[in-house]
C-alpha cells in the first residue's frame, strides 16, 4: 500500500512539475504568405499532428518537450517549448515554396470586391454630390413647344455659397473614399504576414511607410508586397529590429 501511495505522488509530481501545455500556430512557406497544407508538427514527448488546408495545427505538449517541423522528409529544428512565449499563436515558416490555393493573394482579391461595392454604395448614397457639376446656362422647352432658359439652372449660378459647399463636400466625400482604399490594402494583417512585426513596433511602421493613393491604386500585389517589404528591411535598419530566426 504505501508503495502504491508513492508511485501515486511521484506520478502526481511529474504532472504538475511538467505542465501540459497547448501549442498553437500556422505553418508558411517561405514566402511567409501561402499556407503549407499536411505538415507534420511533432512533440519530443511523443504526441503529433497534421497541419490543415490553412496551415493551422494545434498540439498538447508538456512543458519540458521540444517542437520540429517535419514536410517532404524534412525536418526543422527543435523549438524548446519554455522558450515559446506566445503558444497561441506561434507561426513559423519553411524554407520551402509552395504553391497553395489558400493565398495572401487570392484573400486579397476577395477583400477588394467588397471595398468596390462599399464605394458603389457610398456614391448611390450621395450621388446628388458626386454627379455635382457646375451650373451653367441652358434651355427648356415649355408646354407650348418654345424655348426658353432653364429657371432652376439660372438660379443655382447665383448660388455661391451652396456651389462652393457641394464642391467641397464631393472633395472631402472623395479623400475618405481613398483612404479607406489605403486602409483596406495597408493593413496589420498583410504587413504582419510579411514582416513579421509585432506591436508596438508594428504600429509605427504603420504610421512612417503609410502609402499614397495614387502610387498604391496604380500598384499590382505584387509590386505592393516588394514595397512592404523593402519597407521593412529600411524599417529593421532604423529601429535595430533583430530578425527572425531562421528555421531548418
Amino acid at each position: 500500500m504505501r508503495y502504491f501511495l508513492t508511485v501515486l505522488l511521484l506520478i502526481a509530481g511529474h504532472t504538475i512539475l511538467h505542465a501540459q501545455i497547448v501549442i498553437s500556430g500556422t505553418v508558411l512557406d517561405n514566402t511567409k504568405k501561402n499556407y503549407v497544407e499536411g505538415a507534420r508538427v511533432v512533440s519530443t514527448g511523443g504526441m503529433f499532428s497534421i497541419t490543415d488546408s490553412m496551415g493551422r495545427y494545434s498540439i498538447t505538449v508538456h512543458d519540458n518537450d521540444s517542437l520540429y517541423y517535419t514536410y517532404n522528409n524534412k525536418s526543422t529544428q527543435k523549438f524548446p517549448v519554455r522558450n515559446i512565449t506566445t503558444p497561441n499563436d506561434f507561426d513559423i515558416s519553411l524554407r520551402i515554396p509552395v504553391q497553395s490555393k489558400y493565398s495572401v493573394l487570392k484573400e486579397v482579391v476577395v477583400y477588394s470586391k467588397t471595398f468596390k461595392q462599399d464605394s458603389l454604395e457610398n456614391r448611390e448614397t450621395y450621388a446628388d454630390v458626386f454627379g455635382y457639376k457646375k451650373p451653367g446656362l441652358s434651355t427648356s422647352i415649355g408646354p407650348g413647344g418654345t424655348v426658353g432658359a432653364d429657371v432652376d439652372e439660372l438660379i443655382n449660378i447665383f448660388r455661391f455659397r451652396r456651389n462652393k459647399r457641394l464642391k467641397a463636400f464631393r472633395a472631402r466625400l472623395e479623400e475618405q473614399e481613398k483612404e479607406k482604399y489605403i486602409n483596406y490594402r495597408f493593413n496589420k494583417v498583410t504587413v504582419k504576414r510579411i514582416t513579421g512585426l509585432e506591436s508596438p513596433l508594428l504600429d509605427t511602421f504603420m504610421l512612417w511607410y503609410r502609402p499614397g493613393y495614387d502610387s498604391l491604386a496604380e500598384s499590382s500585389e505584387m509590386d505592393f508586397n516588394q514595397y512592404i517589404l523593402n519597407a521593412f528591411y529600411q524599417f529593421r535598419r532604423l529601429v535595430n529590429v533583430q530578425p527572425a530566426k531562421k528555421e531548418d
